[in-house]
């Protein structure tokens, strides 16, 4: 595969439509972890990404060892600060944007720079506010 231009280029983030490709083995995300192991960076979800993920026809080992090669950053008290501010400051509130939120606050928290695999590019884009290339999945 060609690098895009938005290649990563410090932390990979991966939303929860990113971390089920990666548990299905998509080839597209399969490929972008692929380069992320080949440039040492680190691959990130945020652990209320897990809450979206999780569910009963969900294939549990392709999850747990897809989560044993990333890490699961935890949603302290100053990520979900962070969250609310960034909804605050899009204009946005509510259930309906708060993982995203949580993920873009996790995101901007991580090593720089940060691309994020996403389903939802506006809503990301909007609350990353310029701060992280998001690439849609």
């Amino acid at each position: 595969m060609t690098r895009s231009p938005a290649a990563p280029g410090g932390t990979l983030v991966l939303d929860s439509e990113g971390l089920t490709k990666a548990v299905l083995r998509d080839r597209t995300v399969t490929t972008w972890l692929a380069l992320a192991r080949t440039d040492d960076l680190r691959v990130i979800t945020s652990a209320a990404t897990l809450v979206e993920v999780v569910h009963p026809r969900i294939n549990r080992p392709a999850l747990e060892w897809t989560l044993s090669r990333i890490v699961v950053e935890p949603v302290t008290e100053a990520i979900a600060r962070h969250a609310a501010t960034l909804l605050a400051g899009a204009g946005l509130h509510g259930h309906k944007y708060a993982i995203d939120a949580m993920l873009s606050a996790t995101a901007r928290a991580a090593p720089g720079p940060a691309t994020i695999l996403t389903s939802d590019p506006e809503d990301v884009t909007t609350l990353c506010g310029g701060r992280a290339t998001v690439i849609k999945i």
